[in-house]
């Protein structure tokens, strides 16, 4: 059972976002696909099988602990991985959330960046918006909402990227009050940080989120941060040693979302397999 170690939304290796890819997971027992996930112990895990529905490759995304429908980091690496040997511009994979196309950008054979589409989601007011700012000791600067992309997020705007670095969450409190994940972000103009929390997932703070990335643009826009088409640079995961840079473009009005794209670099660093 082969599969290639990436790191995401970093142009530098051991930064970023890991991803283990299993390339052909054709072979791999449906019941060893989610311990597989948590012996690798990275925020994902990818299975790649056949496409099912017109892409290039269908793709399963497991954390530690659960399988998710959609996950950006996921989908980006993956890109890089099967990408390179097909000498693709687009690829087109299949998730549970419906198919994903990521443009690819070259230096020559080498993929150098990817933009994803990634799907509108649904929002609405954080239903425990007041316990979880108690929680966290903040007040959010903006309206607490959650966004469905398949996993759910919560947002809340911070005062300074300084009270964003200074979050140290109780994540046993955390994890019993919602099994969302948990966005705190501050920034202005093209620039944002954000730190994403989310310990009911095997993760409890994530170094690169691109189902997050997408959602925060939208936030962003929705409430007057940031101007439609204005490509946003979002850091993330320093606090936790694996510096991350992921980018951001949402096209149509604030009432009216049309296009929601996430981008970011992936170097591949390592390769192997397990024999069971």
């Amino acid at each position: 059972m082969r599969f290639v170690i990436a790191d995401v939304f970093t142009d530098q290796p051991l930064a970023g976002n890991q991803l283990a890819v299993f390339t052909d997971a054709r072979a791999i027992p449906e019941d060893t696909l989610q311990p597989l996930a948590k012996e690798m112990g990275f925020s994902e895990t990818v299975f790649v099988l056949p496409p099912e529905s017109g892409g290039h490759a269908r793709i399963r995304i497991f954390t530690p602990n659960v399988e998710l429908p959609f996950a950006g980091h996921p989908v980006l690496g993956s890109a890089f991985v099967l990408g390179a040997p097909l000498q693709l511009m687009e690829i087109l994979l299949e998730t549970e959330a419906g198919v994903i196309p990521i443009t690819l950008e070259r230096e020559g054979a080498r993929i150098v960046f990817g933009w994803m589409q990634q799907p509108i989601p649904n929002w609405q007011p954080f239903a425990q918006a007041k316990e979880l700012q108690e929680l966290l000791g903040v007040r959010s600067q903006l309206p607490v909402e959650e966004y469905d992309l398949g996993p759910h997020h919560v947002f809340l705007e911070l005062g300074s990227e300084e009270e964003v670095a200074a979050l140290e969450p109780d994540f046993g409190a955390l994890g019993r009050l919602t099994e969302f994940g948990v966005n705190c972000f501050a920034g202005s103009g093209t620039h944002w940080k954000t730190r994403m929390f989310a310990p009911t997932s095997g993760v409890a703070e994530d170094p690169a989120t691109g189902s997050a990335c997408g959602p925060l643009g939208i936030h962003l826009v929705r409430h007057g941060r940031i101007q439609t088409g204005e490509e946003v640079e979002v850091s993330q995961g320093a606090e936790i040693g694996r510096p991350s840079k992921l980018f951001v473009r949402v096209d149509g009005t604030p009432e009216q979302i049309e296009r929601v794209e996430v981008g970011g670099s992936a170097v591949i660093v390592a390769r192997g397999e397990f024999r069971l």
